[in-house]
This record gives C-alpha cells, structure tokens and sequence, in this order.
C-alpha cells in the first residue's frame, strides 16, 4: 500500500515550494515522484508541430513537475498536520493508513 495517493494533500518540506500545501495530482511510483498542485512549475518551450495528431501550439508552457515523495509529508484529514503514515489492519483484513499525530485513520 502506497503512503501518497491521488488527491491527497500533502505539505512541501523540502525545496524551493517548501511550505507549500497541494493536492497530489499524479503518483509515479516507478520513480518514487508525485505532481503536486501548483508545486514546482516549469517552464518548457515548444516548437510547432505538425504531426499526425493535429497541430501543437508553440510557446512557452508551465507545467507541475514531479518532485520525490521523500520531500513531501502527508496532511492527515483529522488533525489538518503534516505527518508520518503508519499502517493498521483492520478487523476485516484490510489495511488502513493511520496518522502517526492523532492516531485516526486517514482512509
């Protein structure tokens, strides 16, 4: 079970965003990497092109990039802080994140 799952909130603790709250947009966890909302914008500048899937505006677009999972912590639902993930099975065998603060699970 991941830690850091599409549409959680998570807090920036490391980098040039460090502060920032934001909603996980994407999970890599190939990479270990999540998009965060409005965190680590890019800018990358794009030629035209014609391909076969129509035509690409040229320009320059800002875009979120991703930023490793070791440098953002999760904002637990309950006690709205950033935390430590720990983990808790249940009665029925399933398997809860659990806020390391206030001990409430977070799922």
């Amino acid at each position: 079970m991941q830690r850091i799952k599409k549409g959680d909130t998570v807090l920036v603790i490391a980098g040039k965003d460090k502060g920032t709250r934001g909603e996980v947009l994407r999970v890599l966890p190939k990479a270990d990497r999540v998009v965060v909302e409005r965190v680590n914008i890019v800018k990358k500048h794009q030629r035209p092109v014609q391909a076969g899937r129509g035509q690409m505006q040229p320009g320059r677009i800002e875009f979120e990039a991703p930023i490793h999972m070791s440098n953002v912590m999760l904002v637990c639902t309950q006690c709205s802080e950033a935390t430590r993930v720990g983990f808790r099975v249940t009665e029925d065998d399933k398997k809860v994140r659990v806020c390391h603060k206030c001990g409430k699970d977070i799922d």
